[in-house]
């Protein structure tokens, strides 16, 4: 079932939530400012990780689309990443997670109702009997049956782990940005704050139901087995980013806590689109570090961004683009 350790895994991890100290900025010359833009463009269209660069006059925006539940030992080039990164002025970082110590002790005291389903339930009372039937298929090698009595958010996500989704700290983009703007003494500051109280009252009031998408995605997720989570990866270090959204594994991300929760999703949205609209009025070179799907999603910030009529320059993110 869903332990306390698991559950801060949740918020801090799987969330993309971000925890970082700020680093010192530098201030380059008007000159060397312009240099930078060429090679940021330059690099971002070689690089192994999605990367779109959009200019408004003397502002430009480069955004990467980073995954969230990359293993330590996947192979990516992320040497064209950190040479963009050198060339930025400042970053942005996924959501900041605070959590207070009365955060902690409230966490440990609603432990039961967030972990587990309401009191004589099981999931049986929630999922019909075809999506139940492949639920049981895919836990009948388990001996411990506390898993029908685990809530929807902690069973979808070790149902996604089941998949191939590696919880943990990774070696991804975000990983990867933030060793080169340590390196290039870069400033950087993350994108919105998440408070741990709002994330604990949303977690305690949202009744099972509105995590059954969620639950029915993971199983999806599940069932396609690693080999999906295989697909995942390999299209997001090729560029092929609608195959990236396309596979179970993604789409049961983006169903899931917290992007796929109908309070804090649109905020953590909202945020990015925020940020990139104000990235485009500061001069120099901003980068931003997002999760793809929010990026490349219909409606989402690159969409935002495009109907605004700016050119957004980069691997395609629609199936319509081919």
């Amino acid at each position: 079932m869903m332990t306390f350790r698991r559950l801060i895994s949740v918020f801090a991890l799987c969330a993309g939530l971000a925890v970082a100290p700020m680093a010192v900025a530098q201030t380059p010359s008007q000159d060397e400012s312009a240099d930078r833009v060429e090679d940021v463009v330059v690099t971002a269209r070689r690089a192994g990780a999605p990367m779109w660069e959009i200019s408004d006059g003397a502002s430009t925006v480069i955004l990467i689309g980073a995954l969230s539940g990359v293993p330590r030992d996947f192979e990516w080039r992320p040497e064209a990443l950190e040479a963009a990164t050198a060339r930025s002025q400042r970053i942005l970082y996924p959501q900041e997670g605070r959590a207070s110590l009365s955060d902690v002790f409230r966490l440990i005291w609603r432990i039961r109702t967030i972990a587990r389903l309401p009191e004589g339930k099981t999931t049986a009372d929630y999922l019909s009997p075809e999506w139940q039937a492949r639920l049981e298929a895919l836990k009948a090698g388990e001996r411990d049956q506390k898993w029908r009595t685990q809530s929807f958010v902690g069973l979808s996500f070790d149902l996604m782990e089941q998949a191939g989704y590696a919880r943990g700290r990774n070696r991804g983009a975000v990983d990867a940005v933030r060793g080169a703007a340590r390196q290039g003494r870069i400033g950087g500051e993350p994108v919105g704050i998440v408070r741990g109280d709002e994330m604990i009252d949303n977690l305690i009031t949202q009744p099972p139901q509105t995590y059954l998408p969620c639950l029915q995605a993971s199983i999806r997720a599940a069932e396609a087995g690693p080999a999906g989570a295989a697909a995942r990866l390999d299209a997001w270090r090729s560029l092929k980013v609608p195959e990236v959204l396309a596979t179970p594994l993604d789409q049961a991300v983006s169903l899931c806590w917290p992007w796929g929760d109908p309070e804090i999703a649109p905020v953590l949205r909202g945020q990015w689109a925020d940020a990139a609209k104000l990235a485009l009025t500061r001069p120099g070179v901003t980068m931003g570090v997002a999760p793809l799907r929010v990026l490349a999603e219909p409606g989402g910030v690159l969409d935002q961004l495009e109907a605004q009529g700016l050119d957004v320059e980069g691997p395609i993110w629609r199936p319509d683009q081919r």
